[in-house]
């Protein structure tokens, strides 16, 4: 006596399966979106290839290497260099250790810490914005006026103040500075998904299909999650793939600073600022973890872009 239950579960899995081919093909139609893909693609795989595309440790110091040098500048044998000097594409640090594996480490990281700290903003900062849109009256005003007031602040400086003062609490659970930097951005991040969620649920909890489950006797619980929730994450794809690029710069700030990583972790801003006084004498150490953070965030950019573009019924004809 299943057989209705069946084929009514086959054709939503049906309708599921090709909006999910219409989407997927959509986005792939946009020239920025299969650009950010690709770039990101060499990223992530440089990340996760790490300990096999080069044969170093992230904090191995080549002392005892012959012809290793401090500082060394990069050497690629294919482009004229000595073939009597060992080969490091992007040269050697300040304490030896090979750059490019450095890079590849650096990626692991900051892609971990994007992906964590995005997402710990949109839970958060999603549940805030659905029950607040939801709701309405004086618990939308009170949340979103919260919220104002923690966007009037430039984000950066919220976040050092953040960060400075969580280490300064000293938490036992937050005795990582990386950690802690992570949670100052992931709640700064908070109320740009908060209202981006609650814009979505008030221009959603007043069509037709949430006005027929409240008629048939649903609850306010079952509406929200079930109806209105499902169908107001679109934007917060698209912010979310972009908070991700905007999390690593962030991260990237706070170890230049030095509130992110610390030595001899192997984290973009973090090798930047232990050499910011040599880029002149060795500006490959500034040069190559530049471009890598350049390039990671261009990747996110050109993808949430290529979503937007892909999702907004505007642009997409």
């Amino acid at each position: 006596m299943t057989a209705p239950t069946t084929t009514a579960d086959h054709i939503g899995a049906q309708a599921g399966s090709s909006l999910l081919r219409d989407t997927i093909g959509s986005i792939l139609r946009q020239r920025s979106a299969v650009a950010g893909l690709v770039l990101l693609g060499i990223i992530v795989s440089g990340a996760l290839l790490a300990d096999v595309l080069t044969p170093y440790g992230p904090a191995q110091q080549l002392t005892t290497m012959e012809g290793a040098e401090r500082l060394g500048a990069p050497c690629v044998h294919l482009l004229g260099c000595s073939a009597d000097r060992p080969q490091f594409v992007m040269g050697l640090d300040e304490n030896t250790r090979d750059v490019f594996t450095r890079i590849l480490h650096g990626a692991r990281l900051s892609l971990v810490i994007g992906l964590a700290t995005v997402g710990i903003a949109i839970v958060v900062g999603t549940l805030i914005g659905a029950f607040a849109g939801f709701l309405g009256g004086w618990v939308d005003n009170i949340v979103m006026r919260i919220m104002d007031v923690l966007l009037a602040f430039p984000a950066l400086v919220l976040v050092i103040f953040l960060a400075t003062s969580l280490d300064a609490l000293d938490i036992p659970v937050l005795t990582d500075r990386l950690i802690i930097a992570m949670l100052a951005i992931g709640i700064v991040a908070i109320p740009v998904y908060a209202r981006v969620m609650r814009a979505s649920v008030l221009s959603i909890r007043e069509r037709e299909f949430v006005l027929a489950s409240r008629a048939l006797g649903e609850s306010q619980a079952g509406i929200l999650f079930r109806r209105v929730l499902p169908n107001a994450l679109t934007p917060l794809i698209v912010q979310g793939t972009l908070g991700i690029a905007t999390a690593i710069l962030e991260v990237a700030a706070l170890s230049f600073l030095g509130l992110g990583a610390q030595p001899p972790t192997a984290e973009w801003g973090s090798m930047i600022g232990n050499v910011r006084n040599l880029v002149f004498s060795a500006p490959h150490l500034i040069i190559f973890p530049g471009v890598a953070l350049s390039l990671s965030v261009l990747a996110f950019n050109l993808l949430g872009d290529g979503i937007r573009d892909a999702l907004d019924p505007r642009l997409n004809r």
